[in-house]
């Protein structure tokens, strides 16, 4: 299940997690975005128990995204502990992204 973010829980879901969590940096009106959405959800079942994915709006929340460095997106990032660990930017297929992460982990 992708759960999105706000300022209001972002440090528990994010900073405070026990798992990595997989951060999707979007804005609705991406094209790319739209494309990377339903990847990104299907993927998280995949992932359950290992990995909490998670989107954050950019056009909403610019303030979660400043601390980051996103300068374009879809970009994907992989934390621990709230601290960037890995990113991919752009779309992705399922099975490149799921490759991706795999080597990730």
């Amino acid at each position: 299940m992708v759960e999105h973010i706000t300022p209001e829980n972002f440090e528990e879901k994010i900073v405070k997690s026990d798992l990595p969590v997989l951060i999707d940096f979007w804005a609705p009106w991406c094209g790319p975005c739209k494309m990377m959405g339903p990847v990104f959800e299907e993927l998280s079942t995949v992932y359950e128990g290992k990995i909490n994915f998670v989107k954050i709006n950019t056009e909403d929340y610019p303030e979660l995204a400043g601390p980051f460095g996103i300068q374009g997106i879809p970009t994907l990032v992989l934390a621990k502990d709230g601290k960037e660990v890995n990113r991919l930017v752009g779309f992705l297929p399922k099975d490149l992204l799921k490759q991706r992460i795999d080597s990730m982990l």
